[in-house]
């Protein structure tokens, strides 16, 4: 395997190599500290991946990896970010793979790239393809969530901008309506106007919101697209608990996607075994198709395993506990004990039972 490191800070690249080395891995590091250097590789030879700082001399690390990404697509894309920087961190996310901390540590680069080639070699399994291709049509991707996301990245967009997009829908802002009125948001006092609400349910909220009226309304037809639904909010909140920081609300909208697989029909891939396709895959191969980040479909992929994703406790951990506690179902505890969090379950539990009880 092949690493292309653009950094200014490469001058450990050889250390690098070597524990790759050392942990039995054949994967070679080639190292350029600027753009030019970078973009000047030849297009014969191919990194499989593509390790970029934040920032490389004049250059925009993120842009510089989506130049890259555009010559190499099969690659994959990790950025590298100084701690702090949360909100960059977020909005890397949507054209890169994984955002590691800056300097490179061996292990977590070995993490990275394990947990994405085994996530795009489920995502590219010729009979999930196969059985994806027969589905009459897939629902869309939620235009309106995309929108309202990059509005509110947007440090001069108005509130008065976010309830006119709220209000073009107003199946959308009757449900935000209610939401704020109901005990967990309103304290006591009625919200009758839509910026109020607006206002009250805070941006991550509302982005939830929106994305769950888009996707599930396409199980509008069905007897129980309202119950699916509530239950994704439901598991959404609660994986938003377990996490902290901007992991919160990544774990918020794969919790909340968690189940999207349940709205295609069910899927059997073709090889011969006649066996059905977890819908936590099939939801991840949606995903994938509408461009969400990838930590968003991993987790929905593997939020029934996860014990087959490497390293601690992050966003597929959150979520699997999240949906399983809504859900009724065992927590694997297997798991949780190997990434050192099982202590945390009878927490997690009384959050989940509180969360209940209010909504009941």
């Amino acid at each position: 395997m092949f690493i292309l490191l653009v950094s200014e800070n490469g001058g450990h690249a050889a250390q690098i190599e070597q524990e790759l080395g050392e942990q039995g891995l054949d994967w070679r590091i080639s190292w350029t500290a600027n753009a030019e250097g970078a973009l000047s590789l030849s297009d014969d030879v191919a990194p499989d991946v593509l390790v970029c700082a934040a920032r490389v001399g004049s250059s925009d690390g993120v842009t510089l990896l989506g130049q890259l990404r555009r010559r190499h697509p099969e690659a994959v894309c990790i950025v590298l970010m100084d701690s702090g920087h949360d909100q960059d961190a977020m909005q890397a996310l949507e054209v890169t793979h994984r955002v590691l901390l800056e300097p490179l540590e061996t292990l977590q680069l070995i993490e990275a790239v394990e947990s994405v080639m085994e996530l795009r070699a489920i995502l590219d399994d010729p009979g999930l393809k196969k059985a994806i291709g027969r589905v009459g049509s897939l629902p869309a991707a939620p235009r309106q969530y995309l929108a309202l996301t990059r509005l509110l990245r947007d440090p001069d967009t108005s509130a008065a901008r976010v309830v006119e997009v709220v209000a073009q829908d107003p199946a959308l802002a009757a449900k935000v309506l209610r939401l704020t009125n109901s005990a967990y948001y309103s304290g006591g006092r009625e919200i009758s106007d839509l910026r109020t609400a607006v206002t009250r349910l805070g941006q991550n909220a509302l982005r939830q919101l929106v994305l769950a009226n888009e996707v599930f309304s396409a199980g509008a037809n069905s007897a129980d697209a309202d119950a699916m639904r509530d239950r994704a909010l439901r598991i959404s909140q609660l994986a938003g608990q377990l996490l902290a920081g901007p992991s919160a609300e990544l774990a918020a909208t794969a919790g909340l996607l968690a189940e999207v697989g349940l709205l295609l029909p069910p899927l059997v891939a073709g090889d011969g075994d006649g066996a059905a396709t977890p819908h936590g895959v099939a939801g991840a191969y949606l995903l994938g198709l509408w461009g969400l980040p990838t930590p968003i479909v991993e987790a929905v992929a593997f939020h029934q395993c996860p014990g087959r994703i490497r390293g601690g406790f992050w966003v597929t951990g959150a979520v699997h506990v999240a949906a399983a506690l809504v859900n009724g179902s065992a927590v694997d505890e297997d798991y949780l004990r190997t990434v050192g969090q099982l202590d945390r379950l009878p927490r997690w539990r009384a959050l989940a039972e509180a969360a209940h009880a209010e909504a009941a």
